[in-house]
């Protein structure tokens, strides 16, 4: 009689790094990990070198010591990674804090083109909007504390998978079962957060984008629980110049990567090789 062996769960990944092609940075959001790329980097190597770390802080990402733990502090650590790609500059696309921190090397000169997906910094420092998205992380951090009381139990309970699930997307049904057990243990293993909601509660929130020169595409989804784009959103189809892309994706969560990674490609793609700089740079 044969055996069904037990799903294996994955394991930190400190970078994604495959393909060839014009330079493309994935970067993802707080509590989550370069797993949450890993279908879409797939479809992306074809065309684009994708690299997708770890931020510091994160599953997989270095510690980060004692300095002040912000989007621009983490933006000068990807900065790093990117000098040892020997990568001067890149197609940037990123998910919530990833997003954030995308607008911050865009300033810096580092981004040809820039994706940000569901972006987080979306607020003035101080605002209503800024209590709230720390007060949910806060609520968060609760609940991770007690999961990692738990040893497999996160992980193997189909209830917190769900949980979990119908936090990050819209259809839960589309993500595989290794895919949120990921982001679970991602969760787990997030030492960063704590230091992430000191951040937004003291600030400084994103820099005024009204001169950013770099080609941007805004996605927003109108299912985000996270940071729902109706509030947080806000800002950005503000602010952002009026040659940018603005983009709602329908029936799509806060990691839309995750529950429909074709058309989140497309997406990238589409921006890249729509953009000037893009023709100038190959």
């Amino acid at each position: 009689m044969s055996g069904t062996s037990a799903p294996t769960s994955p394991g930190p990944v400190q970078a994604l790094h495959l393909g060839s092609g014009s330079p493309l940075l994935l970067l993802h959001g707080v509590l989550l990990s370069p797993h949450c790329w890993e279908r879409t980097a797939d479809l992306l190597a074809a065309r684009c070198e994708v690299f997708a770390p770890a931020l510091a802080g994160h599953w997989g990402g270095t510690e980060f010591g004692d300095r002040r733990y912000t989007a621009r502090t983490l933006a000068d650590r990807v900065e790093a990674q990117l000098d040892e790609l020997g990568w001067r500059t890149c197609h940037i696309a990123g998910n919530s804090l990833g997003g954030w921190v995308g607008f911050e090397l865009a300033r810096r000169g580092r981004a040809r083109t820039l994706t940000a997906i569901a972006p987080a910094g979306g607020w003035k420092t101080p605002s209503a909007a800024q209590f709230v998205a720390a007060g949910k992380f806060l609520a968060l951090h609760q609940i991770i504390e007690i999961g990692r009381q738990l040893g497999d139990f996160p992980t193997e309970s189909r209830i917190v998978r769900s949980a979990v699930a119908h936090a990050l997307v819209k259809d839960t049904g589309a993500v595989p079962r290794e895919d949120i057990v990921a982001q679970i243990l991602a969760g787990l293993h997030c030492p960063a957060l704590l230091p992430l909601i000191a951040a937004t509660l003291r600030g400084p929130s994103l820099a005024d984008m009204s001169d950013l020169t770099t080609p941007v595409r805004l996605i927003l989804a109108d299912s985000d629980r996270i940071l729902p784009a109706r509030i947080y959103g806000r800002r950005f189809l503000r602010e952002l110049p009026g040659t940018a892309d603005r983009i709602m994706m329908r029936r799509a969560g806060h990691v839309p990567m995750l529950e429909t990674p074709e058309r989140i490609a497309n997406l990238i793609a589409e921006h890249i090789y729509a953009s000037r700089d893009h023709l100038r740079a190959v």
